[in-house]
């Protein structure tokens, strides 16, 4: 096997148009995640499980440590940089599990941070699934000759949510509804604020991402998993500008 610098070993396969490779880390040391939030997993949900890019790609493996979130696994999914037609795998390997920091609830969900070199990401913890926000620019494994971003719904095999399809829309209303709730609420206390204009603009953003997210998320159309978990996301986020708002000193007469 080839070695590279940059602690990245070079492929390990190169058959039926799949390029694999690894790129071996050192482990990082994490601060303690904070308490699950609502619409949202509690980190026990998550642990354990293995947890798929759109249902169907790559592999994301946790594991706690007292309240320490861990990675003990992780494969990524791209494309062959000289050959974009082709797909690549890069394993990312740590001497040992690496762990996460957590960054609080920017967004009503917990947040954390997953510092690799080369493909730092952060995720958000929803209901049994990750979602990692849209990159900036994808990873780039030069030595691989593969690219990758690590952005998406990361949840259960696509093939075991089928049977659970019922229950999963049940969930998809109950987030929904609350969602809506939530955002009449929210356009109540900014009624004649500057704010109010960005709320409706945000609505429409939201929808759209949904869409684009979950546009890949495998027999999306017979479980509705993804779907389900960003209509969580947006109660969250609602629920969490509210709180916000409700701790906002009041403005002097």
């Amino acid at each position: 096997m080839m070695r590279f610098p940059i602690a990245l070993l070079g492929v390990l396969a190169m058959s039926c148009g799949l390029a694999q490779a690894q790129l071996v880390l050192p482990g990082a040391v994490g601060s303690p995640p904070s308490s699950s939030a609502e619409f949202a997993s509690s980190a026990a949900a998550v642990v354990g499980r293995p947890l798929r890019l759109d249902g169907n790609q790559g592999q994301l493996l946790l594991s706690s440590r007292g309240k320490l979130l861990r990675i003990d696994k992780f494969s990524l999914p791209g494309e062959v940089i000289s050959t974009p037609s082709r797909k690549c795998l890069i394993e990312i390997i740590g001497k040992a599990p690496i762990e996460t920091k957590s960054l609080g609830r920017p967004d009503g969900l917990e947040r954390y941070e997953a510092e690799i070199p080369a493909c730092p990401f952060s995720f958000d913890l929803l209901d049994g699934a990750l979602l990692v926000p849209a990159q900036n620019a994808a990873c780039v494994f030069q030595a691989a000759d593969c690219q990758a971003s690590p952005s998406g719904l990361w949840g259960p095999d696509a093939a075991s949510l089928e049977s659970d399809a019922k229950s999963i829309e049940r969930q998809r209303a109950l987030a929904e509804t609350a969602a809506a709730g939530f955002l009449v609420a929210l356009e109540a206390r900014l009624k004649g604020r500057p704010e109010a204009e960005d709320v409706a603009r945000e609505q429409s953003d939201f929808i759209a991402r949904r869409d684009d997210v979950c546009r890949d998320y495998d027999k999306e159309s017979a479980h509705g998993y993804c779907a389900s978990r960003m209509a969580q996301s947006r109660a969250a986020l609602l629920k969490a500008r509210i709180d916000a708002l409700d701790r906002r000193p009041a403005a002097p007469d």
